[in-house]
């Protein structure tokens, strides 16, 4: 694991820590930290945050976020022992919300048929073929 990946582990716990704990901001209720991604220099830190709750609700929350973030970001030197705090840019994280609605569009087509005996729920050329065969004969 290269360092800026390691790093970016620690920045994710110990910002966890803060936004979970030390932020009495009451927008900032819902909000859970899901990763982070460390520049290679370590000057910048991009922190994924998926928002539970309404659009409006989200961009609030983000909004309280980035208004705190040099609080959080002094906590995390101070904590971490970094030379140099990184910058922190916080980011809305939608994958959670765009698996959810993966999910929901695949219950709307309704069950998947079972695959066949050999493991594959669609027939193969050669085996289209040789029913073509079959039929012909």
């Amino acid at each position: 694991m290269r360092r800026p990946e390691k790093v970016a582990e620690h920045v994710r716990e110990e910002i966890a820590q803060i936004v979970g704990y030390e932020l009495d901001d009451p927008r900032v209720t819902m909000v859970t930290v899901t990763d982070v991604r460390m520049s290679d220099n370590l000057r910048e830190a991009r922190v994924f945050v998926a928002v539970s709750g309404t659009d409006d609700e989200a961009l609030s929350a983000l909004k309280a976020l980035r208004k705190a973030s040099p609080y959080v970001r002094r906590q995390l030197a101070f904590n971490l022992n970094l030379r140099h705090a990184p910058d922190i840019h916080f980011i809305r994280d939608t994958v959670e919300e765009k698996a959810a609605r993966v999910d929901e569009i695949l219950m709307k087509l309704g069950p998947v048929p079972p695959p066949d005996a050999d493991g594959d729920s669609n027939p193969s050329d050669a085996e289209i073929q040789e029913e073509n065969i079959r039929d012909e004969g």
